[in-house]
């Protein structure tokens, strides 16, 4: 019985940490989509 605990509590805190990555990115994005935007234009407008 203890071993099933053991991987149920593993269970748990796995998911959580999956929760928690998704979250982050989820916040994260719309940030992260501008600055490669605004990145991606001024190479585009670059002329060397």
């Amino acid at each position: 019985m203890k071993a099933a605990t053991g991987e149920l509590n593993l269970t748990v805190i796995t998911l959580l940490a999956i929760s928690a990555v998704i979250a982050f990115f989820w916040l994260m994005w719309p940030s992260i989509k501008e600055s490669i935007n605004t990145q991606w234009n001024n190479l585009s407008t670059y002329r060397g």
